[in-house]
């Protein structure tokens, strides 16, 4: 389904460390054992390894960024073996920009591909939807924010936990993202998938839905091996 290196455009090139900022919605969610999502749309040969104790889908605008501004949808099923330590590993990345998936793949080995993004706000929430040559791959309807802002670290994070490692033609990267931002609660009124464009996640227990405000994002150069 990831969209071939060959036919992907030429773009400017813009190496790695990058600094983002922008504003995110994140579900941690629970997938029952054996749900096709787990594995779906992860490399062959690191799908028995997949671990889903809580996985996380994420919705991203990204305000600023060294390619220029542009939205994501993500989903991180759990954590993969690559040799001998278990890592947090992304499984279907969607972005609204080649300049993002050209990017993402040479500098972390993201396993990015492009489609459009709807993004409307207003009084009742946030809506998205995202499409792949006209076909409604997944939408989401979230509610809110409510609540207390508390304060978001990645430094909190242990270092294994929050190291990610992706496989992409043949190498594997390793990388940790540090961010800093404001979390607050909000609600998942609805969401729906095409199982063929994005993992199907209407089986998952939703634990919670966050906003994430002003957040700083540093992506560092990614460690690459063979």
């Amino acid at each position: 389904m990831l969209q071939p290196a060959e036919s992907l455009p030429d773009v400017t090139r813009v190496p790695a460390p990058w600094s983002l900022r922008g504003h995110a919605w994140m579900v941690a969610l629970r997938l029952p054992a054996g749900d096709p999502a787990r594995t779906a749309f992860v490399p062959p040969d690191l799908r028995a390894t997949v671990k889903a104790a809580i996985s996380v889908l994420m919705c991203v605008v990204y305000d600023e960024s060294p390619c220029g501004p542009y939205r994501e949808l993500l989903f991180i099923p759990g954590t993969m073996k690559f040799g001998g330590e278990r890592h947090p590993s992304i499984s279907r990345i969607l972005v609204s920009t080649w300049d993002s998936v050209v990017n993402g793949r040479s500098n972390w080995g993201i396993p990015k591909d492009r489609a459009d993004f709807d993004w409307v706000h207003d009084e009742g929430g946030d809506r998205w939807r995202v499409t792949s040559d006209g076909r409604e791959l997944c939408s989401l309807e979230f509610t809110g924010p409510t609540g207390v802002r508390l304060p978001l670290r990645s430094s909190w994070v242990p270092r294994k936990l929050g190291t990610f490692a992706q496989r992409l033609d043949g190498r594997t990267y390793y990388y940790r993202p540090e961010a800093t931002g404001d979390l607050r609660l909000c609600r998942l009124r609805q969401w729906r998938f095409d199982p063929e464009l994005f993992p199907d996640l209407g089986r998952a227990t939703v634990l919670t839905a966050m906003r994430i405000e002003g957040f700083k994002l540093v992506f560092p150069a990614a460690r690459s091996v063979d």
